[in-house]
């Protein structure tokens, strides 16, 4: 046992201590755009109307960590349908992005990802928006004025670009080591064969088991998410299903705002299914990335 987790240990700190620059880069970049874009993309979703579900998918696919809070947030003012929601739900990827970057995943494979979010986002969200016209009407007069503009503000005002960027990267990377020391832990302990036969070879179950830990409201199931698709223990298809249900700390704002827990769990229940029914159909259109 001692030897098994000596080498998983240092398999882990082989992985993961070359991804710190890149992980830097990529979120001083991505705070830079946030700042640059603040309100104004929340604003655009509120605006949108009928062509909602479009514009929460292209804007979702943004790892921006307040997007997702923020479309919970409109939806339980009545400034947005279910449709609209569940598109930006779906498109979101949280820290998918970083992740992939860090890893070195060649530009082609995350823009092949990001684009399949985004039209299973838009038809998905489409389709729900026409059927559900007549069972949602909500006429909830505004939101709360702290939250209308910027939905739910994930870092401490007043830090510095610098400061942020750091901090988001050290979260992200310390999710990163203990999701890859377990993982490291798992496969020399049973097998990455056996590992794999059981989430990638077994028809169904991966995308079940994925869409279910995508469902965690932390940015720790889209790394899983990320993680095991890129050790080949899950499928292109449970890929789809967990980050498709993976919308961040989206569900949580649900939750707070919106007090119809009926309502709320259906929600949740809706994206769980459809997240599952399209990485089904990824892996039996046997669709590579």
């Amino acid at each position: 046992m001692g030897h098994i987790l000596f080498e998983a240990v240092e398999h882990t700190i082989e992985d993961s201590i070359t991804l710190i620059p890149f992980l830097i880069i990529t979120y001083l970049i991505m705070e830079a755009v946030e700042r640059a874009t603040a309100g104004k993309v929340a604003t655009a979703l509120r605006k949108a109307g009928p062509a909602g579900p479009a514009v929460g998918a292209a804007f979702g696919v943004f790892p921006q960590c307040g997007f997702s809070a923020a479309a919970g947030n409109f939806y339980s003012g009545g400034l947005i349908s279910l449709g609209t929601l569940i598109a930006v739900f779906m498109s979101t990827s949280d820290e998918m992005l970083p992740v992939f970057i860090a890893e070195k995943v060649p530009a082609g494979t995350i823009i092949k990802i990001l684009g399949t979010k985004v039209i299973i986002a838009i038809i998905t969200g489409y389709t729900i928006y026409f059927l559900s016209r007549r069972i949602f009407q909500r006429e909830k007069e505004e939101l709360k004025r702290h939250r209308e503009e910027h939905g739910h503000d994930c870092s401490e005002e007043g830090r510095s670009l610098i400061v942020e960027a750091l901090i988001r990267s050290a979260k992200t990377f310390g999710f990163i080591f203990v999701i890859s020391f377990i993982l490291n832990l798992i496969i020399h302990s049973v097998g990455e064969e056996l590992l794999e036969s059981v989430l990638r070879d077994t028809p169904v179950l991966g995308e079940v088991v994925a869409a279910a830990v995508g469902l965690i409201p932390n940015c720790a199931s889209s790394i899983l998410i990320s993680q095991l698709y890129l050790a080949e223990v899950i499928s292109p298809g449970a890929m789809i299903s967990g980050l498709l249900v993976s919308a961040g700390v989206g569900i949580l704002v649900l939750f707070e705002e919106n007090h119809n827990l009926k309502e709320n769990l259906l929600i949740v229940l809706l994206l769980y299914i459809v997240s599952v029914a399209w990485g089904l159909i990824i892996q039996g259109l046997g669709i590579v990335f």
